[in-house]
């Protein structure tokens, strides 16, 4: 880095964001990693740092969530999809549905257009809606603040609840696991970085929404399955991660996108609580129609924020896998209906 002003920017931020992650860590909140660096950036980012997390750096940390999932599933949560699928499936409409009505809302307020609403509240893949809106005719700039927007309070509000209303303790989750270990198999330790790599590659190469997860979670769970890999990943490697992610995630609040938007900033936040608010009906529903457990079907029905939903389930005893699968149908979903969608917002208002 050749600016030693940026040098100086970034290791104040680098060291700030861990203090406060680890003090988040010592309280027992569940994604301390996460949502301390992610709170300390959007200080440094609002007040006009002008930094950015690099993409390959993102896409690898990413990638280590995906390999994270890949060695948490379990083939028999497929099953158990499979027989609830009506049910997921009523759900998963519904919380698109959910996002649908807030999008028109927040057009209707004349403060946005309708292909910027509609895509704003798209539910998840937030780099991939963003993308994906400017080919649609939507300001991507309004669209990536409120999709980062509702990333931020889903991930603060998702904390917060399975911290205080489901008890869930960073602390126990992490007990008993050595801060470097991993070396001690290094063979393995290797053949997951190489995995992680490959993943992170193929996701840069495709361009696929959310493949940054996606595509190393598919790699790392076959090569598992056929026994060709054995998946190790130690604290020292997903903490890594974790703030990578949560510093990804704060920078992208720089100074001139806020002042853009002030205006319009009510309206997005009403917009972003409502849609979390009415998810959480969703997961009501599933608790109610498939039987689970009230945590996995919060994580499950949020509206975002894959990485961080994997990380606080990761300190919990909720269900990853069937997470992840309702999470991905989901996303399929909103890929697919978004243009449609957005095309039907702006014939309503």
């Amino acid at each position: 880095m050749k600016d030693p002003r940026k040098l100086r920017i970034w290791l104040a931020l680098i060291v700030l964001s861990l203090g406060f992650a680890y003090l988040l860590h010592l309280t027992g909140f569940p994604a301390a990693f996460l949502i301390g660096p992610m709170l300390v950036a959007m200080v440094f980012g609002a007040r006009g740092a002008r930094l950015a997390v690099a993409r390959p750096f993102m896409l690898c940390s990413q990638a280590v969530i995906g390999v994270l999932v890949a060695s948490s599933l379990d083939p028999d949560t497929l099953t158990v999809i499979a027989d609830n699928a009506p049910s997921i499936v009523l759900v998963v409409a519904t919380t698109v549905l959910f996002s649908t009505f807030a999008g028109w809302l927040m057009a209707r307020t004349r403060l946005l257009p309708g292909t910027t609403a509609a895509w704003g509240c798209a539910p998840g893949a937030a780099t991939g809606m963003v993308a994906l809106s400017e080919e649609y005719g939507a300001d991507p700039r309004m669209v990536a603040l409120m999709q980062f927007l509702r990333v931020t309070m889903v991930v603060v509000i998702a904390t917060l609840v399975s911290r205080l209303v489901f008890g869930v303790n960073a602390l126990e989750a992490s007990e008993g696991t050595p801060f470097l270990s991993g070396f001690d198999r290094p063979l393995d330790l290797l053949a997951t970085i190489g995995t992680i790599f490959a993943g992170a590659l193929a996701a840069r190469l495709l361009s696929i929404p959310s493949g940054g997860v996606f595509i190393p979670l598919a790699i790392a769970f076959t090569l598992q399955s056929v026994g060709l890999l054995t998946i190790t990943l130690p604290p020292w490697l997903l903490l890594t991660a974790f703030t990578l992610i949560g510093l990804w995630v704060g920078l992208k609040f720089e100074r001139e996108t806020v002042l853009y938007a002030l205006r319009v900033l009510p309206i997005m936040l009403v917009g972003s609580i409502s849609l979390i608010l009415l998810c959480g009906v969703s997961a009501a529903m599933l608790v109610w129609l498939v039987g689970t457990d009230p945590l996995t079907a919060y994580l499950a029905t949020t509206p975002g924020a894959l990485e961080a939903v994997t990380i606080i389930a990761v300190s919990s005893n909720a269900d990853i896998s069937f997470i992840l699968a309702l999470q991905t149908v989901r996303l399929f979903v909103v890929i697919v209906t978004g243009p449609m969608l957005a095309k039907m917002i702006c014939r309503m208002i």
